[in-house]
């Protein structure tokens, strides 16, 4: 069992969607909507909100995600609603539906508590629309730990420089060039984030935290550009091969 989701929208069509988005990277894990007002309308349903916290916790825990105001407003009442033991486990994230969702389904697949996924939704409000990738030259060759010159935009989420440096004692680092058409998109980018999440190490991909899905996304790596991965840690080489693996099959789409 995992942490389920509840999205909770004006819209029936819209909540559907980002479930369906979601549902790509976290088949696992309950994903409920409560779009539109009982008889189909643009609005919000207390009824629905009710039944899909009822239908997403199946003891682990439920996260809610709304898109405006009037939502979170309707959301907040039907937590009140709750006896005092469901409502200590069901959690009204601050975050944006889509990204939110995104990154709250991914750390629920991974089987993180219900506070970590309510951290990722929410840490996926305070993200660049589009981190800059790298360029290099002579993309392609794996490079050994000592590899230098790669570039990569540090964020508020990326990790310290001086822990993950290349050179830097007990520090494994890979770099591949990407050889699926459309790079480091949204699937392959929930895979990675959830197999890193599953290692006893800090890992990093071209400067942002390699277990966050919505970081490694604003990356917006293409097909030949530069994925460079620096990990510290027991499972350090581990994530090297991994992220090698992936990258030589195309993440499994070629």
């Amino acid at each position: 069992m995992s942490v389920g989701l509840v999205i909770v929208s004006h819209s029936e069509k819209l909540a559907e969607g980002v479930r369906e988005l979601a549902e790509q990277m976290a088949r696992d894990v309950r994903i409920s909507v409560a779009g539109g007002t009982d008889d189909g309308g643009i609005g919000t349903s207390l009824e629905k909100i009710s039944a899909g916290i009822a239908a997403a916790d199946s003891g682990e825990g439920a996260v809610l995600l709304a898109d405006l105001g009037s939502a979170v407003m309707t959301a907040e009442t039907a937590l009140e609603f709750l006896d005092d033991e469901q409502r200590a486990r069901v959690r009204l994230a601050d975050a944006p539906l889509v990204e939110g969702t995104v990154a709250a389904a991914v750390a629920a697949q991974s089987g993180r508590a219900l506070a970590a996924v309510v951290q990722e939704a929410e840490a996926a409000g305070g993200i660049p629309a589009r981190a800059g990738a790298p360029a290099s030259e002579g993309a392609g060759a794996e490079t050994g730990t000592t590899e230098t010159g790669t570039a990569g935009t540090e964020t508020a989420a990326a990790l310290d420089d001086d822990d993950l440096d290349p050179g830097g004692e007990g520090v494994h680092s890979g770099s591949w060039e990407l050889i699926n058409p459309a790079g480091l998109h949204a699937r392959p980018a929930a895979a990675v984030a959830q197999a890193m999440s599953d290692l006893d190490a800090e890992v990093r991909i071209n400067g942002v935290d390699a277990k966050s899905v919505m970081m490694l996304m604003t990356l917006g790596l293409g097909q030949g550009q530069t994925l460079t991965l620096t990990a510290k840690g027991p499972d350090a080489a581990r994530a090297v091969e991994m992220m090698a693996l992936e990258v030589r099959n195309g993440f499994g789409e070629i």
